[in-house]
């Protein structure tokens, strides 16, 4: 086992949460628990909606809309829900930490508590028998969407996220965690209809706009997270020993602004920067510097230089 794996499990006692008698420690949401088909509906019901792009059809407005919410919303899963609420990598102020988590949920990817409850099991069990997103243990398939899918792995663990929940408006965005969508959802829909209006050449409308920008983005966005569950383990380089399959890959990073520097990550999930040199392209950070020099938040983790040295490959 690596020293960063070790680390990371040296803190796993057995405690019980308080939410639904789910114990912390016990794995979720892997095989051979079932889907839940009922409880999956909603997502299956967006995926579908993609089909409307039929009837909405195209124009280039809409393509940009969709663009530019894809780009931020994955800004908010890869710099606030991850490096932020998973692994505290930098400081920021309350109203900046609640605005970040309402971010966050525009992603349809629930609350901030339950995304990094969830994703610090993940680090702690990495690709073992318990971890939910491992391709190797559980298939492509599962690893990519089928956790996510399922009734275990739908409670927010609380235990797993002591340091957050002592705030009641985090608690009330994670239980709440569908406000923010139908307030992007809403906006999308307003938004095209005023275009239509004000700016009738553009061709667009409120249903194109809210299929593009809301319902297609969403979709997009889901499985370019995705990919880092099920793909970031199966293809690209290893350039340290992290006890697990976790690999480099230069092509996922340009589609989740960074995060597929996987296998620097499982090496230290402690830095900011994922793209530990600068040859790697990691957009999620340069826009954390941004926020940084704007004032916005601050003291951003490096990488040690020693975290460099260690368990090479």
């Amino acid at each position: 086992m690596s020293v960063t794996k070790a680390v990371a499990d040296k803190d796993a006692t057995a405690v019980v949460s308080p939410d639904a008698g789910v114990d912390d420690l016990a794995p979720v949401a892997v095989p051979p628990e079932p889907i839940h088909w009922r409880g999956s509906l909603p997502f299956l019901a967006l995926h579908a909606g993609v089909f409307a792009v039929i009837w909405v059809g195209v124009s280039p407005v809409a393509l940009a809309i969709a663009f530019v919410l894809y780009v931020l919303r994955m800004f908010a899963i890869t710099g606030f829900y991850h490096r932020y609420f998973s692994h505290r990598t930098f400081h920021a102020g309350r109203v900046v930490q609640f605005l970040m988590a309402l971010a966050g949920t525009t992603a349809v990817q629930r609350g901030p508590l339950w995304w990094a409850a969830h994703h610090r099991y993940h680090h702690r069990h990495s690709d073992e028998q318990g971890d939910a997103h491992s391709p190797g243990r559980h298939g492509f398939w599962w690893s990519h969407v089928g956790w996510f899918l399922t009734q275990s792995g739908t409670p927010t663990r609380e235990r797993l996220v002591r340091d957050w929940i002592r705030y009641p408006e985090l608690r009330f965005l994670d239980r709440y965690f569908l406000l923010g969508p139908l307030l992007l959802a809403a906006g999308t829909i307003g938004l095209g209809a005023w275009l239509e209006v004000a700016f009738p050449r553009l061709g667009t409308s409120a249903a194109q706009v809210f299929v593009w920008g809301f319902v297609v983005s969403t979709v997009v966005l889901y499985h370019a997270t995705y990919t880092i569950n099920s793909l970031s383990h199966q293809f690209g380089s290893r350039r340290f020993d992290t006890g697990d399959d976790s690999r480099n890959n230069a092509l996922l990073a340009l589609v989740t602004l960074g995060e597929g520097w996987h296998n620097n990550h499982h090496h230290y999930p402690g830095s900011a920067r994922q793209g530990f040199y600068w040859w790697e392209i990691d957009l999620t950070y340069y826009g954390l510097k941004v926020l940084a020099a704007l004032g916005v938040i601050s003291r951003l983790k490096p990488v040690p230089e020693k975290v460099l040295q260690r368990d090479r490959l």
